[in-house]
């Protein structure tokens, strides 16, 4: 007798389409267009397809206004993102598996998850927080910060967090804005073997916070699953367009934006994305490496709501070896594995050496985002994990998922993100507005989303809301990517749009420059900057090597791999290029720089993962000035 096949569930949503809704469709294509010009039916299919639970039903679906930022999405309703995770309770599976630098793989029960969340719920009481209130957490990423967002979010309060790399100045950036009722801080964490005490950050924060409380959470880091009888969790239904957290963007080039999320929406985006997109199902255990300053730790935080075992891991990502993530996912058995593009470039470089006898089975997807995978790493990917599905992800922090990204039905194409996510009204538009299909643009949203952001922090008027995000097209969201959509519906970015290379008519993105350059074993990384005024017009290409490099041959590669009008004028040797803390390469603030803008006007160094680095720029911005 033969087994039964699982489906997968996209299979099963539309299976389930066909069976309650009479829906059927030739291809996705059909599918995704249905989703996004019937709106309303789409989302009302996704609650039923998860079995949405509602503390209070909702009126329409949505009501749509003539700005796109005032859309209202299921009006009346009232919900709980808590309760949705505490609804997987299950004595079959842990809750969480975590493992860090200092302490050995372990697994989290439901039960010891639930007491933890319940003796910080108590704690957040006595300190008289409430529904509406803000709690920021300057958490490294460990259990215990798991169970202090549940705990805040089982009251009905508002949750933000910052990582612990984050310096003071940074974090007063971010969470000052809030007037945060109570923050969670770890005093010490341990990164690359060494340990870090960072009370006093922690003190000028008590100083900078006024009438905030703080709860150490360093100490309280044991979980139990023994019975608790005194007290109950609370979980507080909000309405649907309340805020679950507020995200930060990089604060790079000025002050950080508060950039606010509702409860609703993240329930139903990424029971969608992580579900449909990734088959996320019951009983799967998912990674995504991320500190508490990144997106994608919310992100992967609700595949608690699919029913899966949230994998932590809390430390470098390559020490005390290289492989150190990859045993992880070895001893874990992890399902879904998540991390950079960059990380899986650098373990494609070294032939992922050092994981060939490790047995990945169990491993469904391999999943990037963060900045662009070449086709090259991709096809490494491909090659050394054959059983497994290489998804690419692109969104960002400004609505907390992806436009754009995986489907377990469709071919991975290298150097291609396979399709536009379900509900995300996805295109490409050129100077003028138009959709443009095969040519380079700018990616927008034609329309609502229901993943949007319901407001920014502290912008009554909206008027910050539109200059970010409205500013190129009227009543259009532009969200600054420069991509191309192919016919077949799949999608190349080419990086951030401020930062492409526009030269004598030609536009490419940064990220090809990239692509070519990390075939190169003579170059460990490099930064390529666009400098024009009325009179000059200056391609620079800065490099790291290690040993002597051939400037002609990287001329010639460039010319013929990416475009004669892109030959860099000039190829400089620095030290180190600067990232971000959430790992992307600082190009805007670099150019700024190179264009006499002072320091403390182009970047904050509170922002970037090596601040270090920007010292050999600002000294060579100033002893070759560009004017």
């Amino acid at each position: 007798m033969m087994s039964k096949i699982k489906l997968s569930n996209y299979q099963r949503y539309i299976q389930f389409l066909q069976q309650e809704n009479q829906l059927s469709f030739s291809d996705y294509h059909e599918l995704h267009t249905w989703s996004v010009t019937h709106q309303a039916a789409f989302w009302e299919s996704i609650c039923q397809f998860f079995t949405i639970s509602f503390d209070k039903p909702y009126l329409s679906v949505i009501s749509l206004s003539e700005n796109p930022w005032e859309t209202t999405w299921f009006t009346g309703a009232e919900i709980s993102y808590a309760k949705h995770i505490f609804s997987q309770f299950s004595n079959d599976r842990p809750a969480l598996i975590y493992q860090s630098e200092t302490n050995p793989l372990t697994e989290i029960s439901w039960k010891a998850l639930y007491n933890k969340t319940v003796q910080i719920q108590q704690q957040l009481l006595a300190l008289g927080v409430q529904k509406g209130d803000c709690v920021a957490a300057y958490c490294v990423n460990a259990p215990e910060t798991i169970a202090a967002f549940l705990a805040v979010n089982g009251l009905g309060a508002v949750w933000s967090s910052c990582s612990t790399d984050f310096g003071s100045d940074a974090v007063l950036d971010r969470f000052s804005q809030l007037q945060s009722k109570v923050l969670f801080v770890h005093s010490r964490y341990t990164y690359k073997g060494k340990q870090f005490d960072i009370s006093h950050r922690v003190a000028a924060l008590q100083e900078g916070l006024v009438n905030c409380g703080f709860i150490d959470l360093s100490e309280l880091n044991s979980f139990g699953d023994s019975d608790i009888d005194d007290y109950e969790i609370h979980l507080t239904p909000v309405s649907f367009s309340d805020p679950i957290w507020v995200l930060f963007s990089s604060g790079t080039t000025g002050k950080p934006k508060a950039i606010v999320h509702g409860t609703g929406a993240m329930i139903l985006e990424h029971q969608k994305a992580l579900g449909i997109h990734q088959d996320v199902c019951e009983g799967d255990r998912y990674f995504w490496n991320s500190t508490t300053g990144w997106m994608m730790w919310n992100y992967a935080l609700s595949s608690l709501l699919c029913g899966a075992t949230l994998c932590l891991y809390n430390g470098a990502p390559n020490h005390p070896k290289e492989s150190t993530l990859w045993d992880f996912a070895h001893q874990a058995r992890i399902n879904h594995f998540g991390h950079g593009a960059v990380y899986f470039q650098h373990h494609a470089d070294r032939s992922f050496s050092g994981i060939e006898t490790l047995d990945f089975q169990h491993l469904k997807t391999i999943g990037s985002t963060g900045s662009p995978m070449s086709a090259d790493t991709c096809r490494s990917l491909q090659h050394h994990f054959p059983n497994t599905q290489v998804i690419s992800l692109s969104g960002g922090t400004d609505v907390c998922t992806a436009f754009i990204g995986g489907h377990p039905e469709m071919k991975v194409i290298p150097g291609k993100i396979q399709c536009k996510m379900l509900g995300a009204p996805v295109e490409v538009w050129n100077t003028l507005g138009d959709k443009v299909i095969n040519q380079a643009g700018e990616l927008v949203l034609s329309k609502p989303f229901l993943s949007m952001p319901i407001g920014l922090w502290g912008d009554q008027d909206n008027r910050l809301m539109q200059a970010s995000y409205y500013g190129m097209y009227p009543q259009v969201w532009n969200h600054g990517d420069w991509a191309t959509e192919n016919d077949s519906g799949s999608f190349v970015i080419h990086g951030r749009s401020d930062a492409t290379l526009n030269r004598k008519g030609v536009r490419i993105g940064t990220a090809e420059i990239y692509n070519s350059l990390n075939t190169r074993k003579d170059l460990k990384d490099g930064l390529v900057i666009h400098l024009t005024n009325d009179k000059q017009d200056y391609l620079l290409l800065f490099v790291v090597a290690q040993a002597e490099i051939n400037e002609n041959e990287i001329r010639a590669q460039l010319r013929e791999q990416c475009s004669p009008r892109h030959v860099p004028d000039l190829i400089i040797r620095a030290p180190d290029i600067p990232y971000t803390l959430s790992g992307k390469k600082v190009e805007i603030p670099v150019k700024r720089l190179l264009m006499g803008i002072p320091q403390s006007d182009a970047l904050s160094t509170d922002s970037l993962r090596n601040p270090d680095s920007i010292k050999w720029f600002v000294d060579y911005a100033k002893s070759n000035p560009f004017t």
